[in-house]
């Protein structure tokens, strides 16, 4: 089955870290942009930082701007997400998906392909 697998979610208090893992079952990453996505109880999915197939990271929301960075290690087929200064609102289930080479400007899950079950992250106040 072609997928990703999410793991390293957990509960953490306001102002600490957690680096999420995306690990591909089935496929190479390589050639795919790698997206990072949440969603919130009761809101849409959304992008959150996407890396390219070269190492290119494209940010789609400001408000992680300096605290989350997106990093990738194609010889463990896997990409990372290392989110720092959690907050409250960063609060959601985290998924990751794959597009050809490029990530798309838009940010929307729309396109993406191979989406895992997510990882729940929870901050607390």
């Amino acid at each position: 089955q072609l997928q990703f697998v999410e793991s390293g979610g957990g509960l953490v208090k306001s102002g600490g870290s957690l680096r999420l893992s995306c690990a591909a079952s089935g496929f190479d990453l390589d050639y795919n942009a790698v997206g990072w996505f949440r969603q919130a109880p009761g809101k849409e999915r959304e992008g959150v930082l996407c890396i390219s197939h070269s190492g290119e990271s494209t940010n789609y929301v400001d408000s992680v701007k300096g605290r989350f960075t997106i990093s990738r290690d194609n010889a463990k087929n896997t990409v990372y997400l290392q989110m720092n200064s959690l907050k409250p609102e960063d609060t959601a289930v985290y998924y990751c998906a794959a597009q050809y080479l490029y990530c798309s400007g838009y940010g929307g899950p729309g396109g993406m392909n191979y989406w895992g079950n997510g990882t729940l992250v929870t901050v607390s106040s």
